[in-house]
């Protein structure tokens, strides 16, 4: 079963990785946005399933729980984009529940890093299991404040479509540029262009959320039934 979820699981993250880089460019809410968030929607939950699979199947846990947790961020954000201003459902108390589960089990697994209890993968400092394991605690957080407050509207809830979606573009441009090296000449790896490109979804991010804040008109996201949601900035 390995080969074909392998092919699926590069496929997922090479169609990830181009949908992701058209949805940044076009204008946040316009039609090409929509459909090619989509399609890196759909590859990004393909890829994340197949790599979880995978890394169980070679009792890799760290990776196991990457998969998932790239499939909480890029479902989560999704939604957000879907539903209307103040929206809820169960399912939200759904995800709260699985990225706490996930966010504990890293949090207990960098613990015993740390402490030479368990082995890590060599080259990353101890510092990147906690930092890592503290996002899905932190997005856990976040679905605790929306579902105790009824919903979110507005900025907040660009907000977190905004952050979820590019922290799941990173963890796709992090495993490739950075954990899929050896795939690159060596010219490419010396001049250290690989790490720019494994970060620049975190720096879009921060682009992103910057402009979200200090823009003077709203955004606009056509929702699905017709109804109009805030107003447009273009990109």
């Amino acid at each position: 079963m390995r080969l074909p979820l392998l092919v699926l699981h590069i496929a997922g993250g090479i169609v990830g990785l181009l949908a992701g880089a058209v949805a940044m460019s076009f204008r946040k809410g316009s039609r090409g946005h929509r459909i090619s968030g989509n399609v890196f929607v759909v590859a990004m939950l393909i890829m994340g399933a197949a790599a979880s699979y995978l890394a169980f199947l070679k009792h890799q846990s760290g990776n196991i729980f990457g998969g998932l947790l790239t499939l909480y961020m890029i479902a989560t954000a999704w939604l957000t984009a879907r539903r209307r201003d103040g929206e809820t459902s169960i399912l939200d108390w759904g995800t709260l529940a699985f990225a706490v589960a996930i966010g504990t089990k890293m949090l207990i697994g960098s613990m015993l890093v740390a402490r030479g209890l368990a082995r890590g993968e060599p080259g990353v400092p101890v510092g990147m299991y906690f930092f890592t394991a503290s996002i899905p605690l932190l997005a856990a957080i976040g679905d605790l404040r929306m579902l105790l407050r009824g919903g979110i509207s507005g900025t907040s809830r660009i907000t977190r479509h905004l952050w979820r979606m590019c922290y799941g573009l990173f963890i796709a441009t992090g495993s490739f540029f950075l954990g899929q090296q050896q795939v690159f000449p060596a010219v490419l790896r010396q001049q250290y262009l690989l790490f720019p490109l494994a970060i620049l979804p975190l720096i879009l991010l921060i682009y992103w959320l910057v402009r979200v804040k200090f823009a003077k008109r709203q955004f606009a996201w056509n929702h699905p039934k017709g109804q109009r949601i805030g107003a447009s900035v273009s990109h």
